[in-house]
């Protein structure tokens, strides 16, 4: 029997590389896989549709989702999530010591729908009773100008949304004092060259996040992996098949942390690490799936609609294809 040709974009994780190195393959096709960052990735997929199954914004997917017009639909694996308090960037000359603080400011983002952003948001309104519509909106490039949104988006009443200025990016402005703070999911480079004037809202932001996660029990998602739908109605075992593989990667990735003879990541000790996870998250602390996930999931489709970035309120099981909802067990 032939094998099924498929197109696979993903970041060059750990939890992914046995993909992309050969050593785990997806039950009945033939994979080609594309290494390729994040925003590169998503543009061509969302765009254009170069890719079968491909990592995507979690935001942008909810978005689309919503209007009925994606042409992906994701399966419960999340190549990529990060506690997110640690994103916020700040002036520290403009009075910023708590996210009270950021009322009446200027925050820049690098797309409002990002969604890194989205959980900022989610988590500064659960957390602090701080709202979108507390402070104005900056959007643009990082670190490059020109950035724009990736999928068609109309501010919700009462937020202040400006583009920079033609040929700025938000890194200069927070440097030279043009912003007042800056929510991102890369580190702009002021920050990383140590500006002065630029530090974080949560110096100790591993401390918050651990706390965070201990009282919410949310461990924020930031992709998901979506296959587009004209393969998966020509192929329905699609699904569980790319579900079973990107499981099967990342439980190698995590059992080579716990690799206690040679450590096989770069870190001196990395069992020590894999150890302290486990008793924060549980064995599995990087886990796929609905179950092990819904009270994340839920939190952020809310959160989506609650600051009008999905028309409608998605239900988990409009979010996901439905033979994914559920795995078998023996």
């Amino acid at each position: 029997m032939s094998l099924l040709p498929l197109t696979v974009a993903c970041w060059n994780y750990d939890r992914t590389l046995p993909l992309y190195d050969g050593r785990v393959t997806i039950e009945g096709c033939d994979m080609r896989y594309f290494d390729l960052e994040p925003e590169e990735m998503f543009h061509r997929a969302l765009h254009h549709q170069e890719f079968d199954v491909t990592e995507l914004s979690f935001s942008n997917y909810t978005s689309m989702r919503a209007r009925g017009d994606c042409p992906y639909i994701a399966i419960p694996v999340f190549p990529g999530r990060k506690f997110r308090h640690s994103a916020i960037y700040i002036r520290t000359d403009r009075g910023i010591e708590t996210p009270a603080d950021l009322k009446g400011k200027k925050v820049g983002a690098p797309e409002y729908q990002v969604s890194a952003v989205a959980w900022v948001r989610g988590m500064l309104k659960d957390e602090y009773g701080v709202l979108p519509t507390d402070f104005a909106w900056h959007s643009g490039g990082l670190e490059q100008a020109g950035r724009t949104e990736k999928v068609s988006f109309t501010p919700p009443k009462g937020v202040s949304l400006t583009p920079v200025p033609a040929g700025r990016t938000l890194t200069d402005m927070l440097e030279k004092g043009e912003i007042d703070a800056l929510i991102a999911p890369r580190a702009p480079s002021c920050f990383t060259k140590k500006a002065a004037n630029v530090g974080r809202l949560f110096p100790d932001f591993v401390a918050a996040e651990k706390d965070y996660y201990k009282r919410t029990g949310i461990y924020p998602i930031m992709h998901v992996i979506g296959i587009l739908e004209t393969k998966l109605k020509e192929n329905p075992w699609l699904a569980a098949s790319v579900y079973k593989a990107f499981d099967k990667a990342k439980d190698m990735a995590l059992d080579d942390m716990r690799n206690v003879t040679i450590p096989k990541i770069t870190h001196p000790w990395s069992d020590a690490l894999a150890a302290e996870m486990e008793a924060l998250f549980g064995r599995d602390f990087w886990p796929y799936g609905i179950d092990a996930n819904r009270v994340t999931i839920e939190a952020f489709l809310r959160y989506h609609h609650e600051q009008g970035l999905s028309v409608k309120h998605l239900s988990i099981e409009e979010a996901f294809a439905a033979s994914t909802m559920e795995q078998s067990r023996i």
